[in-house]
């Protein structure tokens, strides 16, 4: 199935790949927006995230603070999971199959289908794990 692309869509998509390495909040894309001369509402762009999700283009972070949205590396590969740093905050991507059999075991085993597109695991980085 094709998948049609607006002007306001990818410019929403443009602003998370150009800040690929952290999470944004929707008013933070309406900002930056609006400096580069877009004119978009909030609605707007909470509507082109919410396609970009379903997409798998964009992964949604749910934080105490709110909603923060960031591009997703891998596309729509369907083990792609987010890692949170709990010294730096930083927020990584990774996609790796090696996660399938956890997730096949908790189904299996206990009952519970993971999405891994919304699955969050919390550590320490690699550069946070080496300044320690």
């Amino acid at each position: 199935m094709a998948t049609y692309t607006t002007k306001q869509q990818k410019a929403v998509l443009d602003c998370l790949s150009e800040r690929a390495d952290s999470p944004v909040s929707a008013a933070a894309i309406v900002d930056a927006l609006r400096e580069q001369g877009e004119h978009i509402g909030i609605a707007t762009v909470y509507r082109q995230l919410e396609k970009l999700e379903r997409q798998g283009s964009v992964h949604k972070v749910t934080t105490d603070e709110g909603a923060y949205y960031q591009f997703c590396t891998h596309g729509c590969a369907s083990d792609c999971c987010l890692f949170k740093c709990e010294r730096c905050g930083r927020i990584v991507h990774l996609d790796c199959h090696q996660l399938a059999p956890l997730y096949e075991h908790l189904e299996h085993e206990h009952g519970f289908s993971i999405n891994p597109r919304k699955t969050m695991f919390y550590g320490l980085c690699r550069e946070c794990q080496e300044g320690a």
